[in-house]
């Protein structure tokens, strides 16, 4: 039986890496969504499949009660092929078992059904097992099995054993759906794997085939190459080049997919990569904003209405769901729905039936779904503003797109990209200087993609020479409209302090990051800290009480000059003198 090779231990998550153990006082359904974020984190990290179980299956006993738990993947002709185990150091040692036995395996696969075995001693399943062990021990041990699966296909098993005291009755109901809906996780990414393994193994093969004419024994193929590229999406860095393999992949099915990431980073572009890549392309592609809608109309405009359904339904209207149907679905902004349509919208995901909004005919839909959100949906799960049931349902299979702050490598190209398309729709021949694409891919653009596109525009169009230089931006000029657009929100806050700038964790758009806060997010940032606001690459040097100093000496120490040039207000300025003891000069 594999296990994870030895070269490679030092990749499984250590111990300490762990999240911290669950609070016993939080409610079990808090704990289980809070272990269903942690799982998916890891089966979506880019890594090898051993150590993404072997990571999984470590991190498990954060969330449960048990003792050992395993994964075991079974081959295609239904023998181990990968088994990951772990043990909880505070657990009794004796008697203890890294593999669960055979007949289990054998069992769990065959029924397709999660086994629960209140005490191992007494089972006959795992009689054997005692045997051979150096005692059978006193203490009871309970087991609990379920079965991987994807496509309904049974591909290993997910298990966990745990001591009693002997007086205890174990409840394996909770556990036992917790675990549940880690093994379909865990199935899925295993599947994923395989395709994306075999198509590698495919591609290499047809490197050595005699060539064929373009056409000539083609099939439909969504993941030919692992280096993928995709019409409309630039870039290089290893953020992308991840995301844009796992598209390709997640392509050839028909699985539920949830692109998540700020704004701006992309994800309608991601949605319609995915249906030109599926089976799906030659059918509608349809969208829809779930935020721009209310309640009412956002019903009327999934499902469709009938002739006087309300008022203004002159005539029949088929849904977006109807519209969309054996294609694909965008539903972006997911997170915005009220609590009472996702109900309706579970319904729809559940059984593929609906009817039209003032109708009683049921209707059969074939919809490939993809849903889009910036929302934090666990965030909401936890406070019951988002059903749990129709969390699981949309996230099957999770993508994060990268914010354009972790691909820095790619800004330059898509600069490009977006100058090359402002030339040819006005007939215009600029360039970026090398010194402009350095001063650009330094910037933190908090609307990613979106952001980037409009400073190349804007600097596009007001440029006065053929060759775009640094001092041809707006943050050259104080002009950046996104750092005004920070400064205001941030006044409007009512914060008459310097920290409470500090409320905010982003640094402007046109700031240069410092190599230390490249990344970080949690960090607070405050105008006094900061470089020169009109000066993107001007990073930190001076703590708040110098620059506080600097900016009175420069104003002739009148609050409201200082205020001005900090970007402050006299209060807030009075404020913080008092705050370091700085006594005002008098001329």
């Amino acid at each position: 039986m594999a296990h994870v090779p030895q070269d490679r231990v030092d990749e499984v998550a250590p111990r300490d890496t762990r999240p911290e153990p669950p609070i016993k006082s939080m409610p079990q359904a808090d704990i289980a969504l809070r272990g269903l974020y942690e799982i998916s984190k890891v089966l979506t990290a880019p890594s090898e499949l051993e150590i993404t179980l072997a990571n999984v299956v470590n991190i498990l006993p954060s969330f449960l009660q048990m003792r050992h738990g395993a994964i075991v993947v079974l081959d295609a002709e239904g023998e181990p092929e990968i088994a990951a185990t772990a043990g909880n150091t505070h657990a009794p040692q004796s008697g203890t078992r890294r593999v669960i036995p055979q007949a289990i395996t054998d069992q769990i696969v065959a029924t397709g059904t999660p086994l629960f075995i209140p005490d191992v001693r007494k089972s006959q399943l795992f009689q054997a097992d005692l045997q051979t062990s150096s005692s059978s021990g006193t203490i009871p041990i309970a087991f609990i099995g379920i079965p991987l699966k994807a496509d309904h296909k049974i591909l290993g098993t997910l298990s966990i054993d745990r001591a009693g005291d002997g007086a205890t009755d174990f409840r394996d109901d909770e556990d036992t759906y917790f675990l549940t809906m880690v093994a379909n996780l865990v199935g899925r990414t295993i599947r994923l794997h395989r395709i994306l393994s075999t198509d590698r193994q495919r591609s290499v093969h047809e490197q050595w085939r005699p060539e064929k004419s373009p056409n000539e024994g083609r099939t439909y193929d969504p993941a030919r190459h692992a280096d993928v590229k995709i019409d409309g999406i630039i870039g290089e860095s290893p953020a992308l080049k991840q995301v844009l393999e796992t598209v390709s992949v997640v392509a050839g099915t028909n699985s539920t997919v949830l692109l998540r990431g700020e704004s701006g980073t992309g994800k309608e572009f991601f949605a319609q990569a995915i249906h030109k890549l599926s089976r799906r392309r030659k059918k509608s592609f349809v969208k829809l904003n779930c935020a721009a809608l209310s309640e009412s109309v956002l019903e009327s405009e999934l499902f469709g209405h009938e002739k006087g359904a309300f008022t203004g339904a002159i005539s029949q209207r088929a849904g977006r769901f109807e519209l969309a149907n054996e294609g694909t679905l965008l539903l972006d902004e997911i997170g915005e729905i009220s609590p009472a349509f996702q109900a309706k919208l579970l319904r729809v995901l559940q059984e593929g039936e609906l009817e039209r909004v003032g109708g009683t005919k049921t209707l059969q839909v074939d919809v490939r779904l993809i849903c889009a959100t910036n929302k934090d949906l666990e965030t909401a799960v936890i406070k019951g503003e988002f059903r749990a049931d129709l969390y699981y349902r949309i996230n099957v299979v999770p993508i994060i797109l990268p914010p354009l702050r972790e691909r820095p490598g790619d800004i330059p190209r898509l600069a490009n990209a977006f100058l090359n398309r402002f030339n040819k729709e006005n007939d215009r021949a600029l360039a970026f200087a090398p010194s402009a694409l350095d001063l650009i891919s330094q910037c933190y653009f908090p609307g990613n993609v979106r952001e980037l596109e409009n400073c190349v525009q804007r600097t596009a169009t007001l440029a006065r020479s053929r060759t775009i230089t640094p001092s041809d931006f707006a943050c050259k000029k104080s002009q950046c409209l996104s750092w005004l657009l920070w400064k205001r929100a941030d006044r409007s806050n009512g914060g008459n302090t310097i920290d409470d700038l500090a409320r905010v964790n982003a640094v402007p758009v046109g700031l240069r990051l410092p190599a230390s806060r490249i990344g970080a997010s949690a960090g607070n940032v405050s105008p006094l800290a900061a470089g020169d606001p009109n000066d993107p690459a001007c990073p930190p040097r001076l703590t708040e009480r110098d620059r506080l100093i600097d900016a009175m000496d420069k104003a002739g120490w009148v609050q409201a000059r200082a205020a001005r040039i900090l970007g402050l207000t006299p209060r807030q300025i009075g404020y913080a003198l008092r705050r370091y003891g700085i006594e005002v000069k008098k001329f």
